[in-house]
């Protein structure tokens, strides 16, 4: 029986930042749960670096089935949890069924990968303290106001925690993540 991974997000995700992990885990042969506020369909977006913008652009992107709602989720059953980015942590962070759901797996010391703005959610619930992270540039202060040490680089390890600046890290990010999950929760 293949081990779970649970993937939480919501509307205004980055695609790739959704798409990416949730393809390459299945490929490595976990089953990939995404859980969401509600079951439904969401709408991801995409972000891009354009010249002349003094930050990322937004477009809409694909839209994607949440298997369930946060308040369906049980966190023992998953051997892992995945945090994309996008703007979706920024509200996010504010749901209580998700912040019990994040607790538990930092309690448990279970892997968690975040990347871009998905560090917004585990400093909601205390996860960042003492810890070493990346995450989107912009939110350094954010970072460091939540106890961590920010590195700006492709990604950081920290025992358990993998984190990632944004899309173009994903090689470092996955490939790190996956030998985080290798080492704790192998696929099968």
């Amino acid at each position: 029986m293949a081990a779970k991974i649970l993937l939480v997000t919501g509307d205004a995700a980055e695609s790739l930042e959704v798409l990416y992990p949730y393809q390459r885990l299945r490929e490595e042969g976990y089953e990939v749960h995404i859980a969401a506020p509600s079951r439904k369909t969401l709408r991801l977006v995409v972000h891009d670096f354009e010249e002349g913008f003094d930050t990322y652009t937004e477009k809409p992107g694909y839209t994607l089935p949440a298997d369930l709602a946060f308040s369906d989720v049980e966190p023992g059953r998953y051997a892992a949890l995945v945090i994309p980015g996008g703007r979706a942590p920024e509200y996010l962070r504010n749901d209580p069924e998700l912040r019990k759901i994040c607790k538990a797996f930092f309690d448990a010391d279970k892997p968690v990968a975040q990347i871009c703005h998905g560090p917004l959610l585990t400093a909601a619930v205390g996860g960042l303290t003492g810890r070493r992270v990346t995450a989107y540039p912009a939110l350094e202060p954010d970072m460091q106001a939540a106890g961590a040490e920010y590195q700006d680089t492709e990604v950081v390890v920290d025992g358990t925690l993998v984190s990632s600046r944004a899309w173009p890290d994903h090689p470092a990010w996955m490939r790190e993540f996956l030998t985080v999950l290798r080492a704790k929760a192998p696929a099968v």
